[in-house]
């Protein structure tokens, strides 16, 4: 036999989402029903997206997406259409993963895995609130952490 290292199961990184949630949810149509009236609707959006993250205990940790969009129409002297505000949270264990990476697993991969289904609610709300759906771009989570790494330094 040679002399392989045999791989001890309990020294495997671990990474996976084991509960999604949401914390926080609010859909605001301040202007209807008089938002549905004008036949030219031009969408504006004022959109902010902000990560969170917390250690819960040795191997699980939240992470929050909080958003906040604002819709305007902007043939109609910038009328609010609706607002979505929400904070979508997700327990991960991180399990035997380096501790110089654990900042970087936090603020990309999680947030990869957790912002597609944020997306999904946000469209639907918009659809259950009588608008079209309101589709969040994809975010690129590299750049945002790596030019918060820039600032740091």
């Amino acid at each position: 036999m040679t002399d392989e290292k045999k791989i001890n199961q309990q020294d495997i990184p671990v990474f996976r989402m084991q509960k999604m949630y949401i914390k926080d949810l609010s859909f605001e149509n301040p202007n209807a029903p008089q938002v549905f009236l004008p036949q030219e609707q031009e969408a504006k959006v004022d959109f902010n997206l902000r990560l969170g993250s917390k250690k819960i205990d040795e191997d699980h940790y939240e992470v929050s997406i909080f958003v906040n969009a604002k819709v305007l129409n902007q043939k109609a002297d910038d009328a609010v259409m609706f607002v979505v505000e929400m904070e979508h949270a997700a327990v991960f264990l991180l399990k035997n993963i380096p501790m110089e990476h654990v900042q970087r697993v936090l603020a990309v991969d999680c947030p990869l895995m957790l912002f597609p289904f944020t997306r999904q609610i946000a469209s639907q709300l918009s659809v259950d609130g009588g608008f079209m759906p309101f589709l969040m771009e994809p975010i690129n989570f590299v750049a945002l952490y790596e030019r918060a790494q820039q600032k740091e330094a």
